[in-house]
């Protein structure tokens, strides 16, 4: 998902190293703070790979600095994850967190709706995150206060996100 979003930032505006890391930490927030240890070598993969360039431009404050720049091939690239997301970037929120803040970037609006409409089909499964056995327990049957608000909580977190995925994708 790194990756992803460094090419999704990256296809808004060529940015410096710097500011980049700093797009990246305000997406991921505290809880998942990006290091240089995992942000320099996935930067250093997509150059290797082709989907990003780095350029030597006039810098602001210095003489000059690096700026990287996605190429047409990591564009490519970009709206191919966009458009064909793995199941788990689906499943698991903080992945989808990340296709959605560059799903705009893919050109066309019915492609961006049927990646909605897949989170929307995942979210509208039932599921739980306790069982007694197979059997999925339901609210007034935990007896644990904080396994209970742990179930209100998502509860009320997955019926916001259908609601808006449904209002969303009505405005076809």
């Amino acid at each position: 998902m790194l990756e992803l979003t460094i090419m999704g930032f990256l296809a808004e505006a060529p940015l410096h190293g710097y500011e980049l890391r700093r797009q990246v930490a305000h997406l991921s927030g505290y809880n998942r703070p990006v290091s240089d240890g995992s942000l320099y070598p996935a930067i250093n993969r997509l150059v290797r790979d082709g989907l990003l360039e780095r350029r030597i431009e006039p810098g602001k404050a210095a003489p000059q600095r690096g700026v990287l720049h996605l190429t047409d091939s990591g564009r490519v690239e970009l709206h191919r994850r966009l458009h064909e997301p793995a199941e788990q970037d689906i499943t698991d929120f903080n992945r989808f967190a990340v296709i959605l803040a560059f799903l705009s970037r893919l050109p066309d609006v019915a492609d961006q709706h049927a990646v909605l409409r897949r989170r929307l089909a995942f979210l509208e499964e039932s599921a739980s995150f306790f069982y007694d056995g197979d059997r999925p327990l339901r609210e007034r049957e935990m007896t644990d206060p904080y396994r209970r608000g742990l179930f209100v909580v998502a509860r009320a977190a997955s019926q916001a996100e259908r609601t808006w995925l449904r209002q969303v994708l009505n405005q076809d």
